[in-house]
């Protein structure tokens, strides 16, 4: 099975992958001060949680927007599986094609994002990753990533205006009971959270009427709060919370 490590900025998702079958994952901290050696102890940890033999990971595929974990991950990798980690970023030698002016300066996530919703769904795209930032990536059926829009994640608005303000409290993120709030935690979840959703629903709106191709885009919700925005969205058609991890798979099939 192969290693599917998608690291974020706040957070990096790992995924064994049986294929393109998900069949375990964890969501660790993104911390770029880990040493090769703490990276390899960690992984090894995950795996004896779950009760996994360390010899059935075959291989390991990296998408990363974080430098400093790039190259301690790939080393402890390279020592779990005894073969060099496929490093996914605008060099690599996908079927796709990224049609934008700085195709170097494309996240891997985007990238992953491009060659996975082009494989599985053969049709024009919108995918939304909700993570530290919201992307919205701009994807054709022959795997052309057309450019897109880049937000303020859900997690990022809260965190500044906890920080901005002195008499509003650090409040959990979560859907509010009603968009009228009564309490000022209720308050605050009906102002980030139905925001973002409105935002949402309102760029994939203005994204589809700007589409360059005839038909509608198929628009995908992934990333760690896109289960959350679910029934608050109503643009979003499929919720596919493991895309990057099964694209990554992809690609070290491809690479290989």
């Amino acid at each position: 099975m192969i290693l599917a490590c998608d690291v974020g900025n706040s957070e990096s998702t790992f995924g064994l992958c049986d294929g393109e079958e998900v069949r375990v994952r964890w969501r660790v901290t993104t911390d770029g001060s880990r040493t090769p050696d703490e990276v390899y102890l960690l992984l090894l940890a995950l795996l004896a949680a779950e009760g996994i033999d360390r010899r059935v990971v075959t291989g390991a595929a990296i998408g990363s927007v974080v430098p400093a974990v790039t190259t301690p991950l790939a080393i402890a990798c390279r020592k779990l599986t005894g073969s060099p980690a496929v490093v996914v970023d605008g060099r690599s030698t996908l079927p796709i094609t990224l049609q934008v002016d700085e195709p170097l300066t494309v996240g891997a996530d985007r990238i992953i994002n491009t060659l996975a919703a082009s494989r599985r769904h053969q049709r024009d795209c919108i995918v939304v990753d909700l993570g530290t930032a919201t992307t919205f990536d701009c994807i054709t059926a022959d795997g052309v990533f057309l450019g897109g829009v880049i937000a303020p994640g859900v997690q990022m608005q809260a965190e500044s205006l906890f920080r901005r303000t002195s008499k509003l409290p650090a409040t959990e993120i979560v859907a509010p009971t009603g968009v009228i709030g009564t309490r000022t935690d209720e308050c605050i979840r009906a102002g980030v959270v139905l925001g973002s959703a409105e935002a949402i629903d309102g760029l994939v709106r203005r994204i589809k009427k700007a589409w360059p191709r005839a038909g509608a885009p198929l628009v995908i919700g992934t990333g760690g709060l896109a289960a959350s925005f679910k029934d608050l969205c109503t643009e979003l058609d499929i919720i596919e919370p493991d895309l990057t991890l099964q694209g990554l798979a992809m690609a070290h099939a491809l690479l290989t």
